[in-house]
């Protein structure tokens, strides 16, 4: 990480870019702390999407099969229609995202966009994430 902080803002962008539009499991674990948590609390156990990682190497292990399984996902990510709302908070190591994704519909002319609503929490330490509790409904993920 650089000598200069970054902003939640940053740090957010660099998930969505290494998560959702690239789908690198590699890049995603390097966002967190050595001990990062990423939990989805919604998701039941023994669902795909795996509801709790602990430990960059459970994050990158644990992501890349997931991503891996992910045959279709009902169409690529859409920047220009998905919009998001970041929430400072008093403590300067947590901030919250309001996100409404929107996915492009099948190329095959299936059901047209599907639009995905979440909310995630970060708590963040030394410029990597420590904590992100990702809230969705579990039956978004494939």
């Amino acid at each position: 990480m650089s000598s200069t902080p970054r902003s939640p803002q940053e740090i957010f962008q660099s998930l969505v870019h290494a998560g959702t539009l690239t789908r690198n499991a590699e890049a995603l674990a390097e966002l967190f702390t050595e001990d990062g948590v990423l939990e989805a609390p919604l998701v039941p156990a023994g669902a795909a999407f795996p509801r709790r990682m602990e430990g960059r190497e459970q994050i990158r292990t644990a992501m890349a099969a997931y991503y891996e399984r992910q045959t279709k996902d009902g169409g690529a990510p859409n920047a220009e229609k998905s919009g998001y709302v970041l929430h400072l908070t008093d403590d300067p190591e947590v901030f919250i995202v309001e996100i409404d994704a929107v996915f492009d519909g099948d190329e095959d002319g299936g059901d047209g966009d599907r639009s995905v609503s979440l909310v995630q929490i970060f708590r963040i330490r030394d410029g990597r994430i420590a904590r992100l509790r990702d809230y969705f409904a579990p039956d978004q993920v494939s």
